[in-house]
């Protein structure tokens, strides 16, 4: 067995296909009317049909999970972020854990936690 895809739910899928474009370079591999396949495996799934599954409210920023991501040029990536997208909410901007590793963390436009840290 294997892990294929990790779906998170989404307002806009096209907001988020372009927020994920825009910042992690993923591409659209599947449309499939609500369910979109990235590459790297993320699905976005429009938060209707989630709600219409599950029968239960969607809750933002739960911090029940995040999307972890690797970057060597992290400063980099932060600018990019803020030149982009300068409404981001962040869990911690930019800092150095005691062990070396750069990290921020923050949220998409719906409420999903990422993390970007640099390669260890």
């Amino acid at each position: 067995m294997k892990l294929k895809n990790v779906l998170i739910v989404v307002k806009d899928i096209e907001r988020s296909r372009k927020y994920y474009h825009d910042l992690f370079g993923l591409e659209m591999v599947l449309d499939n009317d609500g369910n979109m396949i990235l590459t790297e495996g993320l699905v976005l799934q429009d938060e209707t049909i989630w709600k219409d599954f599950l029968g239960k409210d969607i809750i933002p920023e739960s911090n029940s999970c995040e999307l972890y991501f690797e970057e060597r040029d992290l400063e980099g990536f932060v600018r990019r972020l803020e030149d982009l997208y300068p409404d981001t909410v962040y869990v911690n901007r930019l800092m150095t854990h005691t062990w070396g590793q750069k990290v921020v963390r923050f949220y998409d436009p719906d409420g999903n936690l990422i993390e970007v840290g640099t390669p260890m």
